[in-house]
């Protein structure tokens, strides 16, 4: 478990976000915004499956809102902005943003307001469900992948094993949790390796090329390559990693709880 709360801030959807640790979830699932906005009246949004309807991004604004996956537990949307440009008003379910470059925008909010947010690369962070109009205010070009959250049907499951960051604390660091989510940060030097761990479903987002060797409970071993702003989703299981490139790497694991 972790030990110490990791207190980091982020740009999430026009919020800030205090992320926490694993070890008392109950206690950091309601963190307090340092600017908290009232929730959104979004009236297209279907309360039994989380879509946006008429307000979905990947709809509205193509151009910078581009869905990659789609299950029944989460969509991974990647999005780009250009130096100075901006989207319209539109919809997010639950979800957690990965930042592959630094951003600073601007968000307008349903009521008329605007708040600036900035974030730097590698940052990774919670939000919860809200409309929003970014604009690129950075003289640079931005990206980042949103793995948006559906509400599914719990359904008790045995881990067939332990988690990560119980048995490996020097490679996987839980940065926040909630009921519905943890976010892992994973880093690997080159040649490090782990012991064998359970994950849930998940959402790994690689920020930096990725060559893994993964041992898995039956003694075989699979090879597994990514580029950095790789986005994929990862069924639940169990395995033991090796790093065997030449140099180290780092991922954001969102891991599922629902």
């Amino acid at each position: 478990m972790i030990r110490k709360p990791t207190l980091f801030v982020v740009f999430i959807s026009g919020l800030l976000v205090v992320a926490c640790s694993k070890s008392e979830p109950e206690a950091v699932s309601e963190s307090p915004s340092i600017d908290e906005q009232p929730p959104a009246e979004v009236s297209s949004l279907d309360p039994a499956t989380g879509d946006a309807g008429s307000n979905d991004s990947t709809v509205l604004d193509p151009d910078h809102y581009t869905a990659e996956f789609e299950n029944d537990a989460v969509r991974i949307v990647r999005i780009k902005y250009d130096a100075g440009e901006e989207s319209v008003m539109h919809y997010h379910p639950d979800n957690v943003a990965v930042f592959l470059s630094d951003v600073k925008s601007q968000m307008t909010m349903p009521d008329g307001s605007t708040v600036e947010t900035s974030a730097s690369a590698g940052d990774a962070g919670f939000a919860s469900a809200g409309e929003h109009l970014p604009k690129n205010i950075s003289d640079s070009s931005q990206e980042l992948v949103l793995v948006e959250l559906k509400p599914r049907e719990s359904t008790p499951t045995e881990s067939s094993g332990p988690h990560a960051t119980d048995v490996d604390p020097d490679h996987y660091t839980a940065e926040f949790e909630n009921e519905a989510v943890c976010i892992v940060r994973i880093k690997y030097g080159a040649g490090e390796e782990s012991v064998t761990h359970y994950h849930p479903d998940s959402v790994a987002v690689f920020l930096t090329d990725h060559l893994v060797e993964m041992t898995m409970p039956d003694g075989s071993t699979e090879e597994i390559s990514a580029k950095a702003g790789d986005a994929i989703f990862i069924p639940a299981g169990q395995h033991l990693p090796k790093n065997i490139a030449d140099s180290a790497w780092e991922l954001v694991l969102v891991e599922l709880k629902q």
